[in-house]
């Protein structure tokens, strides 16, 4: 994953001048802040954490229906593997 250094807060930044932090996700649509110099958190827009988490509703529900899917299709080999 490709980074701007253009985000990146470290954590006693973030801590002392949280405003930063949010200006910067008002003007760049995130901030990512660090501690110990690696990415830890995001913040992001109210708006994009809802866009974030439908999608990840999204790839859990497909994935639950491919599964199932795969079970009922195979459902005979994994009951004799079963005995």
């Amino acid at each position: 994953m490709i980074i701007d250094t253009n985000i990146l807060v470290p954590m006693t930044d973030a801590n002392q001048n949280f405003s930063k932090v949010v200006r910067m996700v008002d003007e760049d649509g995130l901030a990512v802040i660090l501690k110990n110099n690696k990415p830890r958190y995001v913040v992001v827009d109210f708006d994009e954490y809802n866009t974030i988490a439908a999608a990840i509703e999204m790839r859990k529900s497909k994935i639950a229906s491919t599964s199932d899917k795969i079970i009922e299709e195979n459902m005979e080999a994994f009951l004799e593997l079963g005995k």
